[in-house]
């Protein structure tokens, strides 16, 4: 028999294709999946009920689904802090190509941490650099989100355009192209996992069109639609990239892509600021993902996405974290508002978002770009039992009128259960897998290792 958990009293936002919600409803989770939603009291009669909870004043969600991440930059956020994306990225790749499995290891935990203690029950990584000689980083990251407890989806990523081939990457730092395909492949063939319920998927992700050749690109989408997995990347995401790409290649990130077999519905791109109309109808068309990543755009002055536009047009878009060297906090649910926020600033101002399409960007939309939507991203009877228990009833939000208006334009609220596949991942606040107070120890240890290992002593 199924062992069961019952939510009671709760707001619940569902984020379904009616966006239904209830001002006082119930969840139950038969083991790993949600057998109903609905309002009132949870149906009577209900047998091997293991947890019954009683959550008024919390707000029950689909939880949230990070689709763009690099965790290894955890171990250097606050460096940098006002460069543009080129100039930053020349700053920090010299320290970035001496990390080592320890620190990859120790950076994966804290980005980890940080997520799944608000509100992330979906993960991603795009990981690029493997130094030769650093170690199994791939199998550290997924050990890493393995013991953290949430699903997980590894961006193997690769580069080969170093600077004498007028790249950004010193040259000590990119793979051959045969190396990256073979090491690409034989990350999928060990750890991806397809069926349902999955908790460690693997996408093929070059890194972006000025650190990978055109070569990469091509036989990268190639292997990724050989092997059945997804496909990621950097795109559109500065003034300096469209330059870089007109001036190397005669045309737009946006056609390049295309010309090298990377628009479909197998892939998503992060960031995709620089998006003309010409663009974003041809990422309708192909059904090309996007994740959108406010903060950090914000932070390296990258510019304002058209989400609005792109949303209108039919373009899958999620929300990414992304880099922690690129936006400090390293949590996604403060996406959720600056995401709104951020794309106000914009031409279709107060219209341009509003707390549902911040929620859905977070949740459902996350869950289409990771190619997940039939599993995760909403709350319907069938799907995974992936949800979050918000607290709202304490000073911080007790007199917002709206449950999601106060999730997403309040402050941080708190977490008070988080369950990944009807397990438990955070209870009040606190992880109970991992210990965050030794990863906090941890990663300030390993920052401070590669900081001296970067300056040569």
């Amino acid at each position: 028999m199924a062992q069961r958990i019952v939510i009671e009293n709760a707001a619940i936002a569902t984020v379904d294709a009616r966006d239904t919600e209830y001002t006082s409803g119930h969840v139950v989770v038969a083991d790993e999946v949600i057998e109903s939603v609905g309002a009132g009291r949870a149906p009577e009669g209900l047998t091997d009920v293991v947890r019954r909870i009683d959550a008024t004043g919390h707000l029950v969600t689909p939880g949230l689904v990070n689709t763009h991440h690099h965790f290894y930059q955890w171990i250097t956020r606050g460096l940098a802090t006002d460069h543009n994306l080129f100039d930053w990225l020349v700053a920090l790749y010299p320290t970035w190509a001496r990390i080592d499995e320890q620190m990859t290891y120790a950076a994966a935990q804290g980005s980890l941490a940080m997520m799944a203690r608000g509100g992330v029950t979906t993960a991603m990584d795009h990981h690029y650099v493997f130094p030769k000689g650093s170690g199994d980083l791939s199998g550290a990251i997924i050990r890493a989100a393995r013991e953290t407890g949430v699903r997980f989806t590894l961006a193997r990523g690769s580069m080969d355009r170093s600077e004498k081939d007028g790249g950004l990457p010193p040259d000590f730092a990119v793979e051959t192209l045969d190396g990256a395909l073979a090491a690409t492949e034989a990350t999928v063939n060990e750890h991806h996992d397809a069926s349902f319920g999955a908790m460690t998927q693997v996408a093929v992700a070059p890194c972006s069109p000025f650190s990978v050749s055109t070569e990469l690109l091509r036989q990268g989408a190639r292997l990724a639609r050989h092997l059945g997995v997804r496909l990621h990347t950097h795109g559109s995401e500065t003034v300096e990239e469209e330059k870089f790409c007109h001036e190397l290649f005669g045309m737009g990130p946006t056609d390049y892509f295309e010309s090298t077999g990377w628009l479909g519905e197998d892939v998503w791109m992060a960031h995709c600021v620089h998006m003309n109309d010409s663009d974003i109808d041809a990422f309708a068309r192909t059904r090309t993902g996007v994740a959108h990543c406010p903060s950090s755009n914000a932070r390296l002055a990258a510019g304002i996405a058209r989400v609005p536009d792109m949303l209108a047009a039919g373009v899958p878009v999620g929300l990414g974290v992304d880099g922690t060297a690129s936006n400090e906090s390293g949590e996604l649910h403060t996406e959720l508002r600056n995401a709104l926020l951020v794309n106000r600033l914009g031409p279709h101002r107060e219209a341009a978002l509003d707390a549902r399409r911040a929620l859905r960007l977070g949740t459902y939309g996350g869950a289409q770009v990771l190619g997940r939507s039939a599993e995760i991203g909403s709350l319907e009877p069938g799907k995974l039992a992936d949800l979050v228990l918000w607290r709202l009833d304490t000073l911080a939000h007790a007199s917002i009128a709206d449950p999601v208006t106060a999730l997403v334009l309040g402050a941080a609220a708190p977490v008070t259960l988080s369950l990944v596949g009807g397990r438990a991942v955070v209870e009040d606040g606190r992880l109970l897998h991992v210990d965050e107070d030794a990863i906090a120890r941890s990663t300030r240890d390993e920052a401070r290792r590669l900081a001296r290992i970067a300056a040569g002593d």
